[in-house]
């Protein structure tokens, strides 16, 4: 069996950092691709250069001709217009939508049997974007949210109980924005619920930041987050990749699913060969319930607003 291909969609910030980290990873041969001439080249080749540093064994090339990522295994989106301070996700729209709606056209057209994974904002909005254009089957596109919004989760638990973020696992779900839903209940530490460990009140306060996670960067750089929704871009694909059977927040489709009635949302999902293999139903309270439904209502709303767009 060869290496899998992995395309990445943008060499910015974002796009750039999945790819490097993709390589050191060594999950497979990765192409990077921008309409910028010489930006995708000079970043791969510079990438491919480390590895005489990190010794990684898969290709990494840069590109502006989508013929070059034919027949990849795996495409990452994540091209679009980044935030900047006073900006909310759902603001980048019409622009994304825009440029989502071309990739997934070229990654139809090239990478027929691709799975795809969407990283640009407002994430579940886009994902909606790439499944429509794409015609894939719903399996095969997902979203980068929860994998970075609990990976934030998992970091502000461990800075405050001072255990190994190793130890901890973090469930998020609904969309990815102001109204996502942390849930305290089944985060743990070493199998022991955080509600055991912290107080209420420190909960709430992390809860809080998690979900302000995103614009306490933009607000400190001026634009975008990039190391974290990278390497959340990256612990999908490699679970793809390697078959792992990760059980991953992400976006992912849900029909009958926690009465979502179809629609892309943030959940905790199985992710191996087949792409999302499976979605993981918690038994939620009525107040988590309660939060989900406002929050899918909100993913929604934006997803018909693309219609329109479309």
């Amino acid at each position: 069996m060869g290496r899998k291909k992995i395309t990445v969609v943008g060499a910015g910030n974002v796009g750039a950092t999945t790819a490097f980290i993709a390589a050191g990873r060594d999950i497979g041969d990765i192409v990077l691709l921008d309409i910028v001439e010489g930006l995708a080249e000079g970043k791969a080749l510079d990438m491919a250069e480390s590895s005489g540093v990190f010794a990684f064994s898969g290709s990494v090339v840069g590109t502006t001709d989508w013929q070059r990522a034919a027949g990849s295994d795996i495409v990452i989106i994540t091209s679009g217009m980044p935030r900047k301070p006073g900006m909310s996700r759902d603001d980048l729209l019409a622009k994304n939508t825009a440029i989502v709606k071309s990739v997934s056209e070229q990654v139809a057209q090239y990478c027929p049997d691709a799975f795809v994974i969407v990283v640009c904002n407002p994430l579940d909005a886009m994902v909606s974007v790439a499944s429509k254009v794409t015609g894939f089957a719903n399996n095969k596109v997902m979203g980068m949210a929860g994998a970075l919004d609990s990976a934030r989760f998992v970091h502000f638990i461990a800075k405050e109980s001072g255990a190994s973020v190793r130890d901890i696992s973090g469930v998020l779900m609904g969309g990815h924005g102001d109204s996502m839903v942390p849930l305290p209940r089944f985060t743990t530490v070493a199998g022991v619920p955080i509600t055991e460990l912290i107080s209420q009140e420190k909960i709430d306060e992390l809860v809080e930041r998690t979900r302000k996670g995103g614009i306490e960067i933009v607000n400190l750089l001026g634009y975008s987050a990039y190391y974290a929704p990278a390497a959340g871009a990256v612990k999908m694909a490699e679970a793809i990749v390697k078959d792992k059977k990760s059980l991953i927040s992400c976006c992912a489709y849900c029909d009958a699913q926690y009465g979502v009635g179809g629609g892309f949302v943030g959940v905790p999902a199985v992710l191996g060969a087949g792409g999302v293999e499976k979605i993981v139903e918690l038994n939620l309270t009525d107040a988590e319930k309660k939060a989900f439904d406002a929050s899918a209502s909100h993913v929604k709303a934006l997803v018909a607003k693309v219609s329109d767009l479309l």
